[in-house]
């Protein structure tokens, strides 16, 4: 019988206040300004799309959220508590999880160990057979080399099943379809379904608009680091042309 994941209603704001609310995010590498005065938000429950061309600043965005760039300014508040100037650890414990585009597993490590290895920052982390439920492909490769025995998708399924074993409910995922098979991307596609319905809170860099649009409740577009745009799902469609000429497809 298919097992209810952790519940994530209990990092909702009271009030139907948006779960996440970005306002005027500023961030920089070094001297390079990429994000300027970035806003958008987030309910709970919601999966949304961060949509644009190469460079336009999405996956700087998440890794402004999570406080893991040199410099940023603005407003970040999650579950109604102001983040801007945590560091990192702390919002994490908040219940957010990141993964990167460059999957962040410990690539010496075994894939048994890689899912022991994190700490839970938040009640209701998935157990281990959890993690199997939602990527079976992990289970027979328990014992396995991350970095050397793992394919790319394999690799993506256990960087999620990792943050999933925090207990994190608002989960940052950048470009987790890159360079995967159509298949995984099916599977990975199904497991965030899932996931939103069992209350998860996803925010999701894409490229892929159509699997984007399979998963999402809304879309915004990034242009030079700011939002311009926000295409409600069921707009899609009707909104073709305008994504391919913001997406330059």
């Amino acid at each position: 019988m298919t097992e209810t994941l952790p519940a994530a209603a209990e990092t909702a704001p009271t009030g139907g206040a948006p779960l996440l609310q970005v306002r005027d995010l500023e961030a920089w590498y070094g001297e390079s300004h990429v994000l300027h005065k970035l806003s958008f938000d987030v309910g709970q429950g919601e999966v949304v799309t961060l949509l644009g061309r190469n460079g336009a600043g999405k996956s700087t965005t998440l890794k402004a959220i999570m406080g893991i760039i040199g410099k940023r300014r603005g407003s970040v508040v999650y579950a109604g508590r102001e983040t801007i100037a945590m560091p990192s650890r702390q919002i994490a414990r908040l219940g957010i999880g990141y993964v990167p585009e460059e999957r962040g597993i410990f690539a010496t490590l075994n894939v048994e160990e890689n899912l022991m290895l994190p700490p839970r920052v938040q009640p209701g982390g998935l157990t281990v057979e959890q993690v199997f439920e939602l990527f079976p492909n992990l289970r027979e490769r328990l014992g396995s080399s991350a970095g050397s025995k793992l394919s790319g998708g394999e690799q993506q399924m256990l960087s999620i099943g990792r943050i999933l074993r925090t207990g994190a409910k608002t989960l940052l995922l950048d470009e987790p379809t890159e360079g995967l098979a159509p298949v995984i991307v099916q599977q990975i596609g199904a497991t965030i379904e899932r996931l939103k319905r069992d209350g998860f809170t996803i925010v999701l860099v894409e490229q892929n608009f159509r699997f984007a649009s399979r998963v999402a409740d809304r879309h915004f577009i990034v242009e030079q680091g700011r939002v311009v745009d926000m295409i409600p799902n069921a707009e899609m469609d009707a909104s073709i042309d305008k994504i391919h000429a913001y997406l330059g497809v």
